[in-house]
């Protein structure tokens, strides 16, 4: 069986079609503009329909999922899809059978079924982004939380809230790749657009003295939130994910930083890269239509 799946970000779709075997056998990537949900959904029918061969539709999304009813409460960076039924308005646009899980769980499903997560009991993924997200994996079991909220490490506090507002310390405000290239734009008298991260950390590698006080305050954000998380959920390993873990030596330099934190070995990168959330959306597609068919 061939499945259409989709990873939906605020910047970019990921589009693939995926045997239900985990096998990635076409890909592709839209560019979203200011994202933009009607767009979204416009590229989500449009490989739908240029791949009639699929029998299902896939679909990893940031934001608070249900993932047995296909609501999207929140839609994070997306805000089309508040409050937003997209399994029911996918399932009558194309007649296929659609599933929908939070991103970040999809890139947890991905590792536990094919990746470094297969034979753990107790993990945690966190993704760097748009924003900071995370899942969790806790005695054998992927923990949703009662409002399907669980796992949202990007509003945890990376210093004592000051006067300003308290969303201003969390690791969403300090921690991602946005903010990291922000922060240097403003330096430099650029707009956002100008400057990206790989410059950031080829300038760092070079010495740029500018770029290596922003890569240490951004990986000192991190390493405050993970140390959290490794006191709170006793995990054997923290999975990294984002595009940002593919640049050579990210995963050594980061472990480099954490060393003063004393978390370094509980760190490594995910297994499947920017794939990840197209292979763990079929896996919940999978289990989603098992389970139904058991219950039926």
């Amino acid at each position: 069986m061939k499945i259409a799946a989709f990873d939906i970000g605020g910047t970019a779709l990921k589009m693939g079609v995926v045997a239900d075997s985990g096998e990635l056998l076409e890909k592709g990537k839209q560019l979203i503009t200011d994202s933009d949900g009607e767009q979204i959904l416009a590229a989500i029918e449009g490989w739908i329909t240029a791949h009639p061969e699929c029998e299902g539709v896939a679909i990893s999304a940031p934001g608070y999922v249900n993932p047995h009813t296909g609501y999207i409460e929140m839609g994070g960076a997306i805000r089309r899809f508040d409050n937003f039924a997209i399994k029911e308005w996918l399932e009558k646009r194309t007649g296929l059978p659609v599933a929908i899980e939070n991103d970040a769980n999809c890139v947890l499903l991905a590792e536990r079924w094919q990746g470094k997560g297969a034979e753990l009991s107790d993990f945690l993924v966190l993704t760097i982004g748009t924003g900071i997200g995370g899942a969790i994996f806790s005695n054998n079991q992927l923990v949703h939380g009662a409002r399907f909220r669980a796992g949202e490490f990007g509003y945890m506090q990376t210093s004592r809230p000051g006067s300003r507002d308290v969303r201003r310390y969390s690791m969403n405000e300090n921690c991602t790749l946005r903010v990291l290239r922000y922060r240097y734009a403003q330096h430099l008298g650029k707009t956002l657009e100008e400057v990206t991260g790989e410059e950031i950390f080829d300038r760092f590698d070079a010495g740029d003295v500018v770029c290596q006080r922003l890569v240490a305050e951004f990986f000192n954000g991190l390493g405050t939130g993970l140390y959290n998380l490794v006191n709170l959920f006793d995990p054997q390993t923290i999975l990294i994910g984002g595009g940002i873990v593919e640049r050579p030596g990210f995963l050594a330099l980061m472990r480099e930083y954490l060393a003063w934190f004393g978390i370094a070995d509980y760190i490594d990168t995910v297994s499947h890269g920017n794939d990840a959330g197209l292979i763990g959306a079929v896996y919940h597609f999978n289990q989603h239509y098992s389970q139904r068919q058991l219950t039926d």
